[in-house]
């Protein structure tokens, strides 16, 4: 399914939002600051954990994570939003977290194609698109960081590369470590490798395909146990 209208405005105003390249981090030791969408998923995970469904239910109603829901109606799962609403009346916590997963998924999605595409445009100075392609892989690990564990549950394949690819795109948008180089007779240099947002192009659009993918998987719904 191809990101609606909507969908794709959805992700222009979380790109405008980010004022700070991502910092650096191994994966799984660091999180940006929420924003309201995170805020709000965090909040409802805690509350479906502690067996608060009235919690999680007016959490949901009234929250970001819904808003999101609506707002890309064209690149989800038609009745998803009835979807959610009805696992956390019914008290069913696994297909209420697959649906909460499967916005997560979609948004990340399509955050790492439009990074792939501000990081990919040849005609905007480097500097501008190392930035953007900093910028976009925080929100994708601020998103993604929420429901890592879920995918590696039911995708544990697509949860590994995806963590690989966001570490991929994450050391060339930081350039290397500086090394000491000597010649013969000469003074030592120290060597710093530049960022290189065109070797960033592939392992975003590498994140954009699993996660394609795992929204797919996601769309299915959990089977209950009997």
């Amino acid at each position: 399914m191809r990101p609606s209208h909507a969908a794709r405005a959805a992700v222009a105003a979380v790109a405008l939002a980010l004022t700070a390249p991502a910092a650096a981090h191994h994966v799984g030791a660091w999180a940006p600051r929420d924003n309201e969408i995170s805020a709000n998923f965090k909040q409802l995970k805690y509350s479906l954990q502690a067996g608060k469904l009235d919690v999680a239910r007016r959490l949901y109603e009234q929250g970001a994570v819904r808003q999101e829901i609506a707002k890309r109606t064209g690149s989800l799962p038609p009745g998803l939003d009835d979807a959610v609403r009805t696992a956390l009346t019914l008290g069913d916590v696994a297909e209420a977290e697959r649906g909460l997963t499967l916005v997560l998924a979609a948004l990340i999605r399509d955050l790492a194609l439009e990074a792939g595409k501000q990081v990919g445009d040849a005609a905007a100075p480097r500097a501008k698109r190392v930035a953007a392609g900093q910028k976009f892989l925080e929100a994708i690990w601020r998103y993604y960081n929420l429901i890592d564990f879920t995918v590696t549950q039911r995708d544990p394949k697509a949860a590994t590369g995806i963590r690989l690819a966001f570490d991929d795109a994450e050391g060339y948008g930081k350039g290397g470590a500086p090394t000491l180089e000597t010649a013969a007779g000469g003074p030592a240099k120290v060597s710093a490798p530049q960022a290189d947002p065109d070797k960033m192009l592939e392992p975003l659009r590498r994140i954009a395909r699993i996660l394609s993918g795992v929204v797919e998987t996601f769309a299915t719904p959990t089977r209950r146990q009997s």
